[in-house]
């Protein structure tokens, strides 16, 4: 596992738009079958052993979970009384998904009710109706994973040398990105939203405090990158000093720190410390966060 996997973005766009949806429809389980929590984290999805999960959902006085298990390449569910369903991933529509996912749910006596079209992409297509996307190519999906791994590594130590408050390390479905934020304490302005087919008081709820946020999400260099932003962003955090390989992007607004710059460094775990560290500090200082919190 040490060495990180060459996943080119281009080389697995349909597998990457097919498991965005699935994911999205076994995210969307976890959003109705848990208690609500601040900024949504109790939405979102966690880096497995095996692949990604929800961790313990609750049904009734039960608890089962759902994990796509990118080594095997099986969709598992587990309830808490033993039983437990397969279902090969494997090229299929996102109809398909949707439909022997909820078919083995039901034999489970499991019955969740969600929102049927995905959030967050500009065609959102109803998951029943969707036979648009049908892709899966197992060893692209197997090396997603690996970066998933890679950067949860990276995020979780980054996380832990922070005294206030910070979210877990986890898998946002909704934009694909595995993120960490750190707060300030204090109330941001309301977010303008912007994100296609989201509902507004999501991005109010989710950008109700200030924070820095870090991530790796699919996107943003050849292989994927790091990114890092403010929200509010404070003046002249753009011109901020960071690691050679990374830089700022003015459409996105954020620092990009490459995922082939990372693979090819003498130090890769250096080299993404040192970044998250620089754009951390950068915005802490410039919004003036040293009163507030601190950095361990």
């Amino acid at each position: 596992m040490t060495d990180r996997p060459l996943l080119t973005v281009d080389s697995w766009t349909d597998t990457r738009d097919t498991l965005h949806r699935w994911l999205q429809i076994v995210g969307k389980i976890r959003m109705v079958s848990t208690p609500h929590v601040n900024h949504w984290w109790n939405v979102t999805l966690h880096v497995t052993p095996r692949g990604l999960g929800t961790g313990s959902q609750v049904h009734g006085d039960a608890i089962f979970d759902i994990e796509f298990d990118f080594t095997a390449h099986l969709l598992v569910i587990r309830h808490s009384d033993g039983a437990e369903r397969r279902l090969p991933l494997v090229p299929m529509t996102v109809a398909e998904f949707s439909a022997g996912l909820f078919e083995l749910l039901a034999e489970l006596n499991l019955h969740p009710r969600i929102h049927g079209a995905p959030n967050e992409v500009e065609l959102a297509i109803p998951f029943a109706e969707d036979t648009k996307h049908c892709s899966y190519a197992p060893d692209a999906a197997h090396a997603f994973w690996r970066q998933l791994v890679d950067a949860d590594r990276a995020l979780s130590r980054f996380r832990a040398e922070f005294t206030g408050k910070v979210s877990p390390v986890h898998f946002f479905w909704g934009a694909m990105d595995l993120a960490v934020k750190r707060f300030s304490g204090r109330e941001a302005p309301e977010h303008p939203g912007g994100a296609p087919n989201c509902p507004h008081e999501v991005m109010i709820e989710g950008y109700s405090h200030e924070i820095s946020s870090a991530g790796f999400w699919p996107g943003g260099g050849r292989e994927g990158a790091y990114y890092s932003y403010a929200y509010p962003s404070p003046a002249g955090f753009a011109e901020a000093q960071v690691p050679d390989g990374a830089y700022w992007d003015d459409t996105l607004g954020e620092f990009l720190l490459p995922y082939e710059a990372v693979r090819a460094s003498a130090d890769p775990d250096a080299l993404v410390h040192a970044f998250l560290t620089a754009t951390y500090n950068a915005a802490a200082a410039l919004a003036e966060w040293e009163s507030i919190t601190q950095n361990a």
